[in-house]
């Protein structure tokens, strides 16, 4: 269940800090729920993934926000903030749970 919970943060995050950004006009708005969403993310994966998948899917999940404006030039706002957003659930569902016991 937290996997699921890590994963819809990151994706709350880069859609719903982009389209808070882009409706209301004000970035930083737009930033602060990107980073909220991040935060708690974040503390959900160390806890069941480790500090250090933790920070390799939080670098992940800042790359995809940095990543987007770029692709956005190619393909469209929407279109690339979908695209990133669904490499880093990918991620996140992967990577982001409990880690295995070894017998």
């Amino acid at each position: 269940m937290a996997r699921i919970a890590s994963t819809a943060l990151a994706v709350t995050g880069l859609i719903g800090g982009f389209a808070t950004a882009r409706s209301t006009k004000n970035r930083p708005l737009g930033g602060a729920v990107l980073a909220a969403a991040g935060t708690g993310a974040f503390a959900i994966w160390k806890k069941d993934a480790g500090a250090g998948r933790a920070s390799l899917l939080t670098v992940c999940y800042l790359a995809a926000f940095g990543g987007s404006h770029p692709l956005a030039k190619k393909m469209g706002a929407w279109p690339a903030v979908n695209a990133v957003t669904g490499a880093v659930a990918v991620l996140s569902l992967l990577l982001g749970g409990k880690r295995r016991q070894k017998d």
